[in-house]
């Protein structure tokens, strides 16, 4: 069987004949290392086929796996931050926005769209963790505010997908604001009866946590989400004492009382529409 066995050796393939994997074919789980196709990855709603692992997406993928096909018309797509404070650390704050929206394509931490999802009109403002640590500014409370407006007059139930760090430092007041802005227009759908989902993804923490993020109808969040308001060294050095391992999982928050139920992406959009269906 002299066809089975290589008989001269180093053999070399031209480098023109070399045939590689393009960049991003292959998705490798950060928990437990699995391999997978990038189709697949997104087929199961960007979660691992091994360990359910949760990654970390932004707006335009939870609009993908929400939405029917994918269809929908977003808010004040343009809008863009100011520079109320002419605030500047390593660099000027206006500098780093637009840095931030060459590097990123977003125009700030939230995006808000409506349309159908599983023939139901809803209208879903979602948060991008990539740009400035989904921080929350003036423009992230405006854009949210303008969304709950829409489901006000349109009479559509508002879902907002949380993922943030907290408050945008380079706005100072200004961004605190944004918590009792959004809370009082959230007080408005509440009056309507028009009903106002929360979904906390990891981390949702600071500011965010302290407002709108904890004031839905129903409260909810992905498996293993971060959720708090400061950080654990905070906490531990205000009340003088260690806390429970894992104290802001999203399990040990719903075992507390403070979330609803924990919904895997996969069956984000099923749960979602039979929820607001029994709402109806």
């Amino acid at each position: 069987m002299s066809w089975f066995t290589r008989k001269e050796r180093g053999i070399q393939t031209p480098t023109e004949m070399k045939r590689e994997a393009p960049d991003g074919l292959w998705y490798q789980c950060p928990s437990c290392k699995h391999v997978m196709h990038t189709r697949e990855h997104k087929v199961n709603a960007y979660t691992c086929v091994k360990c359910n692992y949760h990654e970390k997406i932004g707006s335009e993928a939870y609009f993908s796996v929400l939405f029917d096909n994918a269809e929908y018309t977003e808010l004040d797509a343009n809008m863009l931050s100011g520079d109320p404070l002419s605030f500047e650390d390593t660099k000027k704050y206006p500098d780093r926005i637009r840095d931030t929206v060459k590097k990123t394509g977003l125009k700030d931490a939230v995006r808000t769209a409506y349309g159908k999802m599983d023939e139901l009109d809803i209208v879903v403002s979602c948060m991008d963790f990539n740009f400035i640590g989904g921080s929350m500014g003036s423009v992230v409370g405006e854009k949210i505010a303008r969304g709950i407006d829409h489901a006000l007059q349109n009479k559509m139930p508002f879902l907002m997908i949380s993922r943030s760090g907290g408050a945008r430092m380079m706005e100072a007041g200004y961004s605190l604001m944004q918590m009792a802005k959004t809370s009082a227009k959230l007080a408005l759908l509440s009056e309507a009866r028009i009903p106002y989902i929360s979904l906390l993804t990891d981390p949702t923490t600071g500011g965010v946590t302290a407002s709108y993020a904890m004031l839905g109808d129903f409260n909810i969040a992905e498996p293993g989400a971060l959720i708090g308001f400061a950080g654990p060294r905070v906490i531990r050095e205000t009340i003088g004492k260690d806390l429970p391992k894992g104290f802001q999982s999203a399990e040990f928050v719903l075992e507390h009382g403070f979330l609803d139920f924990i919904v895997d992406r996969k069956d984000l959009k099923d749960k979602l529409a039979s929820l607001l269906r029994m709402l109806q």
